[in-house]
Parts: C-alpha cells; sequence; structure tokens
C-alpha cells in the first residue's frame, strides 16, 4: 500500500468545550492532463469529509474509524477515476475532531488523551495516463486552509455551527485562494496504517416527528421510537436566529429530561454539552445536516424557534448505522415477543458505529462486556462480521504488556484497573468464537491465536492460590438495583466464566492445528473446574454458593457440573425463580443463559412466561411501559432511570431464534453448512415465522397449531445446507419418530404426551 507520508493541520490550536476552535477546511487546486484512472488513499487522526471538484465523496459519516490512534490510523481509498476532469480540478478536505480531540470524553480520560492535539489528515492522489505514467498530488504545505462555519464539534457532545460564515464556492477550482493560509506539516500518529475495512457509517433510514409540542422551553418533537442518527434541519429565517437543539431519550413529566445521560462528576458546563446542538441561520431558506456528529435519541428539544417554523418539516431524524441489512428475520403470533424481538434488532443497530457499543447517547463507549454479551443474537440478525474483525485488531493493541485487557476499547488509558476481568474480557474470545461458529471464517481465529495466547497467561497468573478467579466486574445489572450490586458472588461468575475462555481457547487452537496451545489451554480450563467444584459447588445439594439463579444457571450452562449433579442444581434454580414469584432476578451475566437452561431441560413455558409476563421485572414489562429499544437495567416504573438503549440484554433474539424457531448453526463447530432444526412448542404460542440467511444459504422455519394436539412445521433448507430435525419430547412425526433428516417440506406434528417434559433431544 502506497500510504501518504505527510499529514497536515491548520495548526497546533485545538479545542475545548470552553475554547472553540472552528473545523479546519483545506484545498488544493491542481491541474490534470487526460487520466485513464485514479486514486485517493486518505489517513486521519481525527473525522474527515473528502470532496473531489465539489462532490461529497466520502464513504460515509465519521470517516475512517474511531480509534486510538497511538495504536492503529486509519486510512480510506478511492477511485476517482471517472471524477477527474482534464485541466483545473479542486481537491478539498474539512475535519472534524473525533477521537483525536474528545473533550466530552472526560469521565474516561479521553481529555487527557497522550495524542491529544489538532485533527490531521495525510492524503495522496495517483493520477493514470494512457501509457501508465503516473502523476502525484500528496498532502503537504502548498494545501490551503481557512476556519470553516463548524464552531466546534465532538462526538459526544454536538456541533455548533454558524451559517452565515459560509464562504460562497469554496468549493470551486475558480474561487480564489491566495489569502488563505497554508497549511502546516505536523506529526504523524504513532499507530500502525491500515485500510479500514469495517463497514462505514451510513444513513439507512429517515423518520418524520409522529407529535411536535409546545414547551415551557420551546418546541418537543417526538419521533415515535429511540434510535441513532442526526437531525437535518429545514428552516426559513432570518440572519442571526439561533437555534438549539437537545437530544434524548426519556420525559419527566412531559418534558425532556438529560438526567439519564449526564454524569454527576460532570461540572455544569460539561453537562449543557451532552448531546446539544446549536445552529446560527443565514437569511432565508436553508438546509443543514451536522458533519461529525451522531446522537441516541427519540425526543428532541428545539429551542430559539417561532411557532411558524415549528412545523413537522423542521426536523427530519437520519437513521446512522453501519449495520441495517438484517441476516434474519423472527416474528410470531404474540405481539410482545415481536415487539421484544423490534427492540433488539432496533438497539443493535443504533449501537453499531463501526463497532458495538453499550449505548449511543451517554458513553458512545466500545464496551467489551456489552459486545460479548451480544455475539450470537447480533451474527442472527445482522452481518457484523466485517467490523468485528476490524474491532478485534484494537483489542489486540488494547492488550497491555502483561496481556491485560481494558473495559472499553477504544480507550486512552482508561479501564485497566476497573471495567474490566474475565466476564468483560471473554470478547477476546466471543466475538472471533461465534463469528467462525456461524460464518465459518477461520482468519479471524488465526488473527486472535498469539494475542489469545498473551490473554491466557495473564488469566493463570491472576488464579488465585486457590485456583479461583475474582478480579473484576460481576453480574452487573440485577433488577431494581444500581449496576454493580449483584448477589451472586465475583467468585462464581469469574471463575465459571475463566472456564469457558479457556474451553473455547482450546477449540480455537485445535481448528488451528496448535496442540501446545491447545493444551496450555485444557490445562487452564481443568484447573479451574477443579477449584470451583471444591470450592464454591455443595455437591450433594448442587447449590452454588451465594444461591441465586445467576449461579446456578451458569453453572449449568456452562458445564461445570455431572450428570448426576445437574437436576439438583436444575431444582434448586426453579426453587429460586418460585421465590421471586415466577420472576427472573439476575443481571446480565445470569441473564444470558437462564431462559437458554430452561428450554434446554423442559421448562419452556416457565421461560416464556418469565419473558413476556406484564409485570416487573420482565422483557413484557419493557414492552408495556413503551419500550422501542432495550433498556440498560429492570427497573420499577418509579425507579432510577439509566439508559434506554442498550444491547446487553439482547440475547433474548438468539433465544428466539434457537429455541422457538429452534435454528442451530453449526452445532458441532465443526461444519457450516451443518443446521439443526429443534424447535420448542410453548403452550400460549400459536406460530412462529422465521427466516436466516447462512453463508450458505437461507434456512427457512415455520411452524403453526392447527389445533391443540397437532402442529404443521414448514421448513425450507437452500442445497448446500444438512442436518436433522429434532422434535422435543411429547411431540412426534406422524410415522412416530421424533428425528429425521433436514430436507425441506411440510412435516405434520402430533401431540403425544401433553405431559410430557419438552426437552430437546
Amino acid at each position: 500500500m502506497n500510504y501518504p507520508k505527510t499529514f497536515i493541520s491548520a495548526g497546533k490550536e485545538y479545542a475545548d468545550i470552553e475554547h472553540f476552535v472552528p473545523a479546519p477546511f483545506f484545498r488544493k487546486k491542481f491541474t490534470a492532463e487526460k487520466t485513464e484512472s485514479a486514486e485517493i488513499i486518505i489517513g486521519a487522526a481525527g473525522f474527515y469529509r473528502l470532496f473531489l471538484n465539489g462532490k461529497d465523496i466520502t464513504k460515509g459519516f465519521l470517516a475512517p474509524y474511531i480509534s486510538n490512534p497511538d495504536d492503529i490510523v486509519y486510512y480510506d481509498r478511492y477511485d476517482v477515476s471517472s471524477l477527474i476532469n482534464e485541466g483545473e480540478n479542486i481537491i478539498s478536505v474539512l475535519l472534524g475532531n473525533g477521537l483525536q480531540n474528545n473533550p466530552g470524553g472526560a469521565i474516561w480520560n479521553f481529555d487527557a488523551a497522550p495524542w491529544r492535539g489538532a485533527p490531521r489528515f495525510a492524503l495522496r492522489l495517483d493520477m493514470t495516463d494512457s501509457d501508465g505514467n503516473i502523476a502525484a498530488i500528496e498532502s503537504d504545505e502548498s494545501f490551503k486552509v481557512c476556519d470553516s462555519p463548524i464552531l466546534f464539534d465532538d462526538y459526544r457532545c454536538g456541533e455548533y455551527y454558524d451559517a452565515r460564515l459560509e464562504i460562497p464556492n469554496l468549493h470551486t477550482a475558480d474561487f480564489d485562494d491566495s489569502d488563505l493560509k497554508n497549511a502546516v506539516k505536523t506529526s504523524a500518529p504513532r499507530g500502525e496504517k491500515r485500510l479500514c475495512t469495517a463497514d462505514p457509517v451510513r444513513i439507512y433510514g429517515e423518520l418524520k416527528p409522529v407529535s411536535v409540542t409546545r414547551c415551557e422551553n420551546g418546541w418537543l418533537y417526538d419521533f415515535g421510537e429511540n434510535n441513532t442518527g442526526i437531525c437535518r434541519l429545514s428552516v426559513n429565517a432570518k440572519a442571526g436566529q439561533k437555534i438549539i437543539l437537545r437530544y434524548g431519550e426519556w420525559l419527566k413529566d412531559g418534558s425532556l429530561s438529560l438526567d439519564n445521560i449526564r454524569f454527576p462528576k460532570q461540572n455544569d458546563v460539561q453537562k449543557d454539552f451532552v448531546q446539544k446542538s446549536e445552529y446560527i441561520c443565514k437569511d432565508g431558506k436553508q438546509t443543514h445536516t451536522p458533519s461529525f456528529i451522531y446522537n441516541g435519541f427519540r425526543y428532541v428539544l428545539a429551542e430559539g424557534i417561532t411557532e411558524e417554523q415549528a412545523t413537522e418539516d423542521l426536523l427530519t431524524y437520519l437513521k446512522m448505522s453501519s449495520l441495517s441489512e438484517c441476516a434474519g428475520e423472527f416474528t410470531c403470533s404474540d405481539e410482545v415477543i415481536n415487539k421484544i424481538q423490534e427492540a433488539a434488532v432496533r438497539s443493535d443497530i443504533s449501537n453499531f458505529n463501526y463497532f458495538p457499543t453499550d449505548c449511543p447517547q451517554r458513553e458512545k463507549n466500545g464496551w467489551t462486556a456489552d459486545a460479548s454479551l451480544s455475539a450470537e443474537q447480533m451474527l442472527l440478525n445482522l452481518y457484523p462480521e466485517k467490523c468485528y474483525k476490524e474491532w478485534m485488531r484494537s483489542i489486540y493493541k488494547a492488550l497491555s504488556d502483561k496481556g491485560q485487557l481494558p473495559g472499553i476499547v477504544p480507550t486512552a488509558g482508561w479501564g485497566y484497573e476497573w471495567g474490566n476481568g474475565p466476564a468483560w474480557d471473554n470478547v477476546i474470545i466471543n466475538l472471533p468464537y461465534f463469528t467462525y461458529i456461524y460464518r465459518g471464517d477461520k482468519e479471524i481465529l488465526e488473527e486472535l491465536s498469539v494475542p489469545l495466547m498473551r490473554y491466557l497467561n495473564y488469566l493463570f497468573s491472576r488464579l488465585g492460590e486457590d485456583g479461583i478467579m475474582k478480579i473484576g466486574l460481576g453480574d452487573w445489572c440485577p433488577p431494581g438495583v444500581g449496576e454493580s450490586n449483584f448477589k451472586t458472588p465475583l467468585a462464581v461468575t469469574d471463575t465459571i466464566l475463566t472456564y469457558d475462555i479457556a474451553v473455547k481457547s482450546a477449540f480455537v487452537y485445535e481448528v488451528l492445528g496448535q496442540e501446545p496451545q491447545r493444551q496450555f489451554a485444557l490445562a487452564l480450563a481443568e484447573r479451574v473446574k477443579v477449584a470451583f467444584r471444591e470450592k464454591l459447588l455443595n455437591k450433594e445439594t448442587g447449590e452454588i454458593k451465594g444461591g441465586t439463579q445467576t449461579g446456578q444457571a451458569m453453572a449449568i450452562y456452562y458445564g461445570m457440573l455431572t450428570d448426576e449433579e445437574k437436576p439438583k442444581a436444575l431444582k434448586l434454580l426453579i426453587k429460586y425463580i418460585a421465590d421471586e414469584d415466577g420472576h427472573f432476578y439476575t443481571g446480565v451475566l445470569g441473564g444470558r443463559v437462564i431462559y437458554r437452561v430452561l428450554a434446554e431441560n423442559g421448562y419452556i413455558d416457565l421461560a416464556y412466561n418469565m419473558i413476556v409476563r406484564p409485570d416487573y421485572p420482565s422483557y413484557g414489562n419493557w414492552v408495556k411501559r413503551g419500550a422501542t429499544t432495550l433498556w440498560e437495567s429492570f427497573q420499577p416504573e418509579d425507579g432510577r432511570v439509566l439508559s434506554l438503549n442498550h444491547h446487553f440484554w439482547g440475547d433474548i433474539s438468539a433465544w428466539f431464534y434457537t429455541y422457538l424457531a429452534g435454528i442451530k448453526i453449526n452445532p458441532t463447530g465443526r461444519d457450516v453448512t451443518n443446521v439443526d432444526i429443534a424447535p420448542l412448542f410453548p403452550e400460549k404460542l400459536n406460530s412462529v415465522s422465521t427466516h436466516y440467511d447462512t453463508p450458505n444459504g437461507r434456512i427457512f422455519v415455520v411452524w403453526e397449531r392447527t389445533d391443540e394436539n397437532s402442529v404443521v412445521l414448514k421448513i425450507t433448507a437452500a442445497e448446500k445446507l444438512h442436518g436433522k430435525i429434532l422434535l422435543p419430547a411429547g411431540f412426534a412425526f406422524e410415522d412416530g419418530t421424533h428425528k429425521t433428516e433436514l430436507k425441506s417440506g411440510e412435516y405434520k406434528l402430533n401431540c403425544v404426551d401433553r405431559l410430557a417434559n419438552i426437552k430437546v433431544n
């Protein structure tokens, strides 16, 4: 790759929230002969927009990527063969701060990042004529630069724009730029140069407001659903009118509240900048779309507009994400389940700008546990694999010298001393592992091999003398309490998940044919399993230390028990659910597995009822209260309001695919063309319709009750797929069998024993 060598900037000065520095605009005029082909390579520390002869050719928003530039500096490549004019041309670049200068990230020390400085870019344009001669233009001090109308931008805060400062024809070659200052050569970012392969951030849909309401401070725009994006402003105004837009997701007493997305540590100035943009109008009709920000919101409070301007056409919601194309679709006869599924997918999409974030409105951080918990359901619903592979490279770079991972990636150094541990760190194995299982991508495992061994060595070094692990965060966000007030002992969750990391690592090294590494991982797995069974398991009663739903469910799901111990542990899990009046009481770690354990062990009706019941705490209660995305925590109606757009409870969507539709992709881990169909039939559910697009074609599953004793199952499987159709206990095919080879067709199923446990054979 012929990367450009010289980075340029407008100068050394950079913005803070109390000291604005306008986003710089760079331009370079050049003359071209007739070209056969032309290519631009551009890299940036910060965000950029790229224009050629006035045409915006940027791949999407927030280009090139969001990364720690001390680890990786990203570049994009553009084929511009059809855009070069014979004669005069103009190439121009608008720079935003991005992570290069992120004072809005002060809570996580991004304001003190060692790389912090003015945004900068490097660019190379190669033009090839018919004889193969190459003419090149590189970024240097000959580029002209001026202030843009963007007075301030911070993607965790907002954008301030003064339309009166727009310079007509600035993008054109005939604009006289002789009075503009020259760009300055600056230091290059220290990170590894990489061409960005992640899916770009793009606009995938628009929303008009469902209501516009007068309120004390302005006009409240309600767009009907929570998403991520920006607003396009269209207004007829006089010069100097200032319009302030505040973005949020929660109404308190009918008014927009930002309390749930502010932090107590922030001072009053910092709090005022949270998801706030300002626009100063020029004369006449005008339209403006921000360049370098995104917000998570359902509501917008528009201040400074007149009643005449407060129409539904003033603001248009532009929904943004790197992912919008669906890999699967699940619907059923229960509208509560359908709404939960819609909320899960919406949370996935709106929390994916290049990589999975925890929430789009408050933190915008790549929290490792959130991504790990959601790995399966994102792969079932969307196509995150390209983005996963790119983000994993940042995760590997974030490993400390001793193999420790931070809780957020990218980071400026925050998250190594708090916010991590095995339950968070297991992103290092879960994203590559599940990507391999669902997509058959071996390359992602090959890139994992070396950094994974560094991390396994770190885990070995952190075991207690008794072989127990307890070093990080635990069963986060149980219902009704603060995030970290979990009941399950940290030793239980950390030790179980250390075992799971080690087992999956052994599988990875087996796939790669790396036997010494596999044996190392197996030794770690054996050591922690023996310790768990000695210190944290009552073998007589099946109780896991702490006596919680999470401990029981995780021990069963992750294979910590013998076949003889498992029924006793399961019996206690059912008791603990009954003690909560049939509700779940887990944090996110237990929440990912509890419904899986119930479904796999004959309690599909209990699991189903726990999910859809309308009273707190449940997913059904979220739906009853109007949720359009998944929330961060299950709280009573008068409880604390946290983020209302989190995806880390979203494994429930994978549960719908895997158990209600019964689609089990690559169940042995050895063959991505292997798909088993093993649906379960909750008593209160009448039908399911689901498809999933595997790398080898679509699998389509529909089932419907025809009466209380009969179900019709329809399957359409792509030719390359093979597997089995497995029926739960109590159901049989017309010939009395419970198993058959996977083939497209219609199958009549009979309920032969309505009292039988509904178990997967």
